[in-house]
């Protein structure tokens, strides 16, 4: 089942004396389920295409479908309420808020969600176990490794069962180690809750795990390889 789709996306920067056509024509069909890297130089646009897959960014021209809606077409107060119950967000900076503990960065968005609150807290135990931090549900984000920190921000993506997750640069503050152990966990909440995944990566580990490859060039998609 189609979860993404663009059609002839355009996203155009105009400055005082330069136009610059970060992505450019861009037509993209992404499968529920997918674990997909978008990967190529800095200033290729796998940002800003991400950011307007999800929500985050208009686009100059184009379409993008998210579950059979025209997200270009919705109003911001509209976006913003399809962004909270459709997408979920992993970013390199973890982006946790500090005086809330892992249970409660977790069971944020729920909440904003209006679930009820013993759907939330069981499914904020069950996420955080599934990660691994099912004894740290009480830390703060300063009493965690980085590794730590951004697998809460994988659960905290995860726990509202999105369509599907966007995750921009989430290796890129983690050594080796952690960054396979988070890699393994992603894909194997992955194959259990058949969630798609969408990375933008400079990094191998990713590329080496995900199963398709997609390699943007000025913009434009050069390369898309399923493994």
């Amino acid at each position: 089942m189609r979860i993404i789709e663009t059609k002839n996306l355009v996203k155009v920067y105009t400055g005082s004396t330069v136009e610059v056509r970060a992505v450019d024509s861009v037509d993209l069909v992404i499968e529920q389920g997918e674990f997909t890297a978008i990967v190529g130089p800095s200033g290729s646009g796998k940002t800003t295409l991400l950011n307007m897959v999800g929500g985050l960014d208009q686009p100059t021209s184009g379409e993008i479908i998210v579950d059979n809606v025209d997200i270009t077409q919705l109003n911001q107060k509209q976006l913003v309420d399809f962004r909270l119950k459709n997408i979920g967000f992993v970013f390199q900076s973890y982006n946790l808020i500090p005086v809330l503990t892992a249970a409660e960065n977790v069971s944020f968005i729920m909440e904003l969600q209006g679930r009820v609150k013993s759907e939330i807290d069981t499914r904020t135990k069950e996420i955080l176990s599934d990660v691994g931090l099912g004894d740290r549900l009480t830390s703060r984000p300063f009493q965690l490794s980085g590794g730590q920190q951004q697998r809460v921000a994988v659960a905290r993506a995860m726990a509202s069962r999105p369509k599907f997750i966007i995750a921009d640069e989430p290796t890129a503050n983690l050594d080796s180690k952690t960054t396979e152990k988070l890699l393994d966990m992603m894909l194997e909440l992955n194959e259990k809750e058949n969630i798609t995944f969408l990375f933008s990566t400079h990094d191998q580990r990713v590329v080496n795990k995900a199963r398709r490859v997609i390699v943007l060039e000025d913009g434009r998609i050069v390369s898309d390889e399923r493994k």
